[in-house]
C-alpha cells in the first residue's frame, strides 16, 4: 500500500476501503486533512511522516486529553514518536468510526489506556488514565498537582479494579476490559472522531 502522487489513484481508494471502516468519501476527506498537515515540502507524499504535534493540532484531537497516547498507538514510527503516515492516519480514524466495532474499538482504547504497554491495565496505568481525566494536561507534569488526594485515587483505583479484575491478579487484561465495556452502551458513541 501507499503512494507518492498528491490524489488517490483508485485501486489506492479501494485497497484502503477494504482494509478500513471508511467509506471512499472519507478517505478522502482524510487525504485532503493530511496533505493539509503536511509541510510545503512534504505535500502529497503520504509514506512520509507527520509529527505528531501537527496531528494535535486537529480540532478533532486538541482537546482529547489522550491525544498523545492515540498517536504513539497508531504510530508505525520504529521510535514510537507519535508522528504518522498516511495509513496511520486512516488506521487512526478508521478505529474511530462509526462503523468501526465494539471489539476493535475497545481493542484500541485498551491500548492507549494501556500506558506501560505491558498488556495490562495495572496500578501505575489506571493512575494515568484517571489523571488525564481530571487534571488539566499542563499541570500533568507537576508531581505535586494531582485531581485527587492519594486516598481518594486509592480508593477509585481499588473500585476499578474489584469491578473489572475478575481473576483478582491486580490488573485488567484485554478481556476483562472487554467485558467491562460490553456493559456500557455509551462507550461506543463516545470512543469516536469524526472528521
Amino acid at each position: 500500500m501507499g503512494t507518492t502522487s498528491s490524489q488517490l489513484n483508485k485501486n489506492d481508494l479501494s485497497e484502503y476501503q477494504e482494509l478500513t471502516f471508511l467509506t471512499k468519501q472519507e478517505i478522502l476527506l482524510a487525504h485532503k486533512r493530511f496533505t493539509e498537515l503536511q509541510s510545503k515540502e512534504q505535500k502529497g507524499v503520504l509514506h512520509l511522516r507527520v509529527p505528531m504535534e501537527k496531528i494535535h493540532s486537529l480540532p478533532e484531537l486538541k482537546s482529547n486529553p489522550f491525544r498523545k497516547r492515540i498517536c504513539q498507538v497508531f504510530s508505525t514510527s520504529e521510535d514510537k514518536d507519535g508522528s504518522l503516515t498516511f495509513e496511520d492516519f486512516l488506521d487512526l480514524l478508521s478505529a474511530f468510526s462509526d462503523s468501526a466495532t465494539i471489539e476493535i474499538k475497545s481493542h484500541y482504547a485498551f491500548r492507549i489506556f494501556d500506558f506501560d504497554d505491558d498488556g495490562t491495565l495495572g496500578y501505575g496505568d489506571l493512575e494515568k488514565l484517571v489523571n488525564c481525566l481530571t487534571i488539566p494536561e499542563d499541570k500533568q507534569k507537576d508531581t505535586e498537582e494531582t485531581g485527587l488526594t492519594r486516598e481518594e485515587m486509592k480508593q477509585l483505583i481499588t473500585n476499578i479494579l474489584d469491578e473489572s479484575d475478575i481473576d483478582k491478579d491486580g490488573t485488567v487484561n484485554l478481556s476483562e476490559f472487554q467485558h467491562v465495556i460490553s456493559r456500557s452502551p455509551d462507550f461506543v458513541s463516545s470512543f469516536k472522531i469524526v472528521l
